[in-house]
């Protein structure tokens, strides 16, 4: 009898061990066919950082064509499904502005974001900028201004322009070549 508990509980703990291992969300990397939730566009058309989203159900993740329209997806009250992931675009690690890598992601909430600089995003409005490394973000602001902040600590108001207006944010300068 003491044979079978232990054999159950043995059952039931790699049972549980394999349901968090099931349950560990991987970054994606992205392809040519990524299209950008909110403009449909491919997301690799436009330069700069990119966020992947991942839902609950879902086994392809949403794309962003910018890392602020991803924190804007996460403030919309009409969201529906359980977020289980967010991996935004390493730009410390980016070959390049226009080329920030298919496979470069870090999670959201590792990464110190620059926000209020003068870089626009490849959509060409206020952007979220990701660095996994807090000197990059510095060095960053240091050159183009703006403030670092945490992923929780960007506001819904910087990601909303357009319901607030551009006041204060990057909005009239040109799009980084």
């Amino acid at each position: 009898m003491k044979k079978v508990v232990v054999a159950l509980a043995l059952s039931l703990a790699l049972t549980a061990c394999k349901e968090d291992v099931a349950s560990v969300v991987v970054p994606v990397e992205m392809t040519d066919d990524a299209l950008g939730h909110y403009c449909q566009m491919f997301v690799a058309d436009h330069p700069g950082p990119k966020a992947q989203v991942h839902l609950k159900g879902r086994a392809e993740p949403l794309w962003f064509s910018q890392v602020s329209d991803a924190v804007a997806y996460m403030h919309d009250p009409e969201r529906e499904m359980e977020i289980t992931a967010v991996f935004v675009s390493d730009m410390s690690h980016a070959e390049s502005w226009s080329m920030p890598g298919i496979a470069t992601w870090q999670a959201a909430e590792t990464a110190f974001l620059v926000i209020e600089s003068d870089q626009l995003g490849g959509m060409g409005v206020p952007e979220a900028l990701p660095f996994s490394r807090r000197e990059d973000a510095t060095a960053f602001v240091a050159d183009r201004g703006g403030r670092i902040v945490q992923w929780g600590g960007v506001p819904e108001s910087y990601v909303r322009p357009a319901e607030i207006g551009m006041s204060g944010h990057a909005g009239d300068r040109e799009l980084m070549q």
